[in-house]
């Protein structure tokens, strides 16, 4: 008889076979997760339908407004449309220019790539991502504000820490679905550090407190940088600091 007691192939266990789970167990084991995934596709195939009917409505709108004008009416507009587009992308590319040629220490906010760049004379001294809020219109009709993403040149109006307060507008609290409170001055409401522009564009960061205590929520037509980035840059910020958006 062969003594099999040193034979390093008998200390291999035999092969386990795996079998691929169904279609049908796998459903029972993972319930939650296929409703998850289901109500997921769902938010989504509903969201796409009311975009593209959105568009289709507008579209729409679009056709109806120029078949009412004129051969003449039709080009002026397509004129206008095209000089406009043109005058802001000039505006940008100027905008560009000049901030790279500053030779004052300066902020330059690139607005479609979210970028927020410390120069000075051309150098790159740091850069910020940021959050763009979109445009939206806010505020009750008539007295209704239409909020853009800025362009062009800004200047530091007043730098801000989380000791100072800030009126929150009641149209944020509207769109936040909160009810406004008897005083809207709120300490730390733009965050630890905050920066005012002139023309009303403010940069801020993510608060503690306040309606704006949302990370999925940018206020419409401002800037919200890192905490981090802003503590970093405090010292180079004062009153009459140039801001270049493009």
């Amino acid at each position: 008889m062969t003594d099999l007691s040193n034979d390093p192939r008998a200390e291999i266990p035999p092969p386990v076979e795996r079998r691929r789970a169904n279609w049908a167990e796998f459903r029972r084991s993972y319930p939650g997760l296929l409703a998850t995934m289901a109500f997921a596709l769902v938010a989504f195939l509903a969201i796409d339908g009311w975009i593209f009917a959105k568009r289709h409505r507008y579209r729409g709108e679009i056709a109806r407004l120029r078949a009412s004008m004129t051969t003449l009416e039709r080009q002026r507009t397509d004129q206008l449309v095209a000089q406009e587009q043109n005058k802001l992308r000039v505006a940008v590319q100027l905008m560009r220019r000049q901030s790279q040629t500053e030779r004052a220490l300066h902020l330059a906010v690139t607005v479609d790539s979210g970028s927020m760049y410390l120069e000075r004379e051309g150098a790159l001294l740091r850069r910020m991502p940021v959050q763009i809020g979109p445009e939206r219109t806010v505020g009750s009709a008539p007295d209704t504000v239409r909020l853009a993403p800025p362009r062009g040149q800004r200047s530091v109006v007043r730098v801000m820490t989380a000791a100072d307060a800030w009126e929150v507008p009641k149209w944020v609290y509207d769109e936040r679905g909160v009810p406004a409170p008897g005083s809207r001055s709120v300490r730390g409401a733009l965050g630890p550090v905050a920066v005012l522009l002139d023309g009303g564009t403010v940069i801020y960061t993510m608060p503690t407190t306040g309606p704006l205590n949302d990370s999925s929520y940018v206020l419409p037509g401002a800037v919200r940088a890192r905490v981090e980035d802003l503590r970093a840059i405090l010292p180079n910020l004062s009153a009459g600091l140039r801001v270049y958006f493009y």
